[in-house]
């Protein structure tokens, strides 16, 4: 086929050997020394309309009679002449394979609930009633935590939707990436509408073999951020000491941003060994970074920080023996020097807060808590938080008790500011901010935890329950599911709003012990429409139960269906 060579040096067919299926006015006269016309003027004459614009032979001529058929045989014989010019591109290398994927593979039931779980991941009926049936969608994270513990791999035929959903919901991210495994990362290396992936969560990162130095090494030093984030979680949780020295070689080089995200990492396995890298950490150049060195710094209670915030805070706060009764006086801060503020103590206080107030707070609560009971005469915390405050000051001082408490995890503090939860919260002696109770109860182990709430909701019900609930272990024990259904037809006997306790009634879905079940049964039953209750109510609170009682059915299958390896 004889051919012809374009300036850029692209051989191309000439119009004489091109194939016969073009035919027409126009192909016939793209024959001619003058060629056909250029593809932008075909495209132009289609774009305008071959009425306005039709096509014309070069080198003159008179229009063909059929313009748009002679437009469209242009086009034709210019497409194959266009086609027939191109020089193969060269192949790109094929992708490495997915690294291997040691863990079992799921069983044939539970993959088959996995892809129905998946399928149908439509958002819930709008105008308030969702129905009997069971939520799908919010069913997901709780079966990929089970399959994440009983350490299953995903199918592979199953990643493309997994990671899709990921993509659509980021509280699914790291159970489903965890899940998904390297070959999940791999695949989401080929599209790029899944690098969150690759950047969005540690789970996702690749780990070299810690034990290897130098792979460690070379990870740190060319990874990517979330890699070597990754990396040093990893190796801190393996070796606290290797954590920090791996930390230690980059460190002054390092971006604040970046030196504020690492220094986050030394929680895990915060010890001594970190109080001199911490203290060199109190002289950066970046305020946030220095601010989070202190907080480290104070929850180590033997650290030379914590020493000099409990001096100052010892100096501010002592037994008032003015009265006849043992209380509490507080003589807040008169200036924040600079020394305290190079352990942290930040000086200016947020708007509308008094200076004073905000200083004193900040030495409360980096102060280590053992010493308050050496200076209240060795009392326990329950007594040392029972003491009455002069001058209006324990709002502020009880305020940063509990903030010292979470931070030392110190549970004896805890659970003296907490009280007693049939107590009003009103009057409780640490907060009545439900947020700070239920970081304060965090700090205690699950089943006391678990105990504390059931006996809150005992005594007050489930309007302030929901941010104390969602501290407690899952499946809720059986005193608290007890004493969350109870509160919940209690609500229903009372012709209660049915869907103000929507939140609650969604958390039982999901936290309650699947065994309940059966004993639920019983409140699934329509009930008479009560006088003076909510139009509707009764129904609403029937189809609640319904779907309540389902849920858990269907959780039990679900489990019953990944136990079956």
């Amino acid at each position: 086929m004889p051919r012809t060579t374009s300036p850029a040096g692209t051989s191309t067919t000439t119009a004489a050997s091109a194939p016969a299926t073009a035919s027409g006015p126009l192909a016939e006269a793209g024959a001619d020394a003058a060629g056909p016309l250029p593809w932008e003027e075909l495209v132009t004459s289609a774009l305008l309309g071959t009425d306005r614009r039709p096509p014309a032979p070069r080198g003159g001529g008179s229009a063909p009679a059929d313009a748009p058929a002679a437009l469209l045989d242009a086009a034709a014989l210019h497409t194959v002449r266009r086609r027939a010019g191109l020089r193969p591109a060269e192949a790109e290398a094929r992708p490495e394979p997915a690294a291997p994927d040691p863990r079992p593979a799921l069983p044939e039931a539970a993959r088959d609930r996995l892809a129905h779980l998946l399928a149908d991941r439509s958002a819930p009926p709008a105008g308030g009633r969702r129905g009997a049936a069971p939520d799908l969608t919010e069913l997901i994270p709780q079966w990929l935590a089970t399959a994440n513990r009983m350490g299953f791999r995903a199918p592979a035929e199953l990643l493309p939707p997994l990671l899709d959903a990921a993509r659509a919901r980021t509280d699914l991210r790291p159970q489903a990436l965890a899940f998904a495994g390297p070959r999940g990362l791999w695949l989401a290396g080929l599209n790029p509408d899944w690098k969150f992936a690759l950047r969005g969560s540690a789970s996702g990162a690749r780990h070299p073999d810690l034990t290897d130095p130098d792979a460690v090494a070379r990870v740190w030093e060319e990874g990517l951020f979330a890699e070597r984030v990754a990396l040093l979680d990893a190796v801190r949780a393996r070796d606290p000491a290797a954590g920090l020295a791996l930390l230690a070689t980059t460190w002054a080089a390092e971006r604040a941003e970046d030196r504020l995200m690492f220094l986050d990492s030394l929680r895990s396995g915060l010890g001594s060994a970190d109080e001199p890298f911490l203290e060199q950490a109190l002289a950066d150049r970046s305020r946030n970074v220095r601010a989070t060195a202190a907080e480290l710094l104070s929850a180590l209670p033997d650290s030379a920080l914590a020493g000099r915030m409990a001096a100052r805070a010892l100096s501010c706060v002592h037994p008032d023996r003015t009265g006849g009764t043992a209380s509490i006086a507080v003589e807040a801060p008169h200036e924040c020097d600079a020394g305290m503020q190079r352990d942290g103590v930040v000086a200016v206080p947020p708007t509308g807060r008094g200076e004073r107030s905000w200083w004193l707070g900040q030495l409360v609560e980096a102060a280590p808590l053992a010493v308050w009971e050496g200076r209240f005469g060795g009392r326990p915390a329950e007594e040392i938080t029972a003491l009455p405050v002069a001058d209006d000051w324990a709002d502020e001082l009880h305020a940063a008790w509990c903030r010292a408490a979470v931070r030392q995890r110190n549970p004896q503090w805890s659970r003296a500011l907490l009280g007693r939860p049939s107590a009003p919260p009103a009057s409780s002696p640490g907060t009545a901010s439900i947020a700070e109770r239920s970081k304060l109860l965090a700090v205690l182990d699950e089943v006391e935890r678990a105990s504390w709430v059931a006996g809150f909701i005992a005594a007050h019900g489930l309007s302030e329950a929901f941010q104390l609930l969602g501290v407690c272990t899952v499946p809720w024990a059986g005193p608290l599911g007890r004493s969350v259904v109870d509160a919940l037809d209690i609500a229903r006997d009372g012709g209660s709003y049915p869907w103000s306790f929507s939140g609650v009634m969604g958390l039982a879905e999901r936290c309650l012990d699947p065994a309940e079940a059966d004993r639920l049964e019983v409140l699934t039953a329509a009930q008479d429409e009560r006088e003076g209750a909510s139009p509707g109510a009764a129904g609403y609170w029937s189809e609640a139960f319904q779907r309540l009682v389902s849920t858990l059915r269907l959780r039990a299958v679900m489990e019953a269906e990944l136990l079956a390896a």
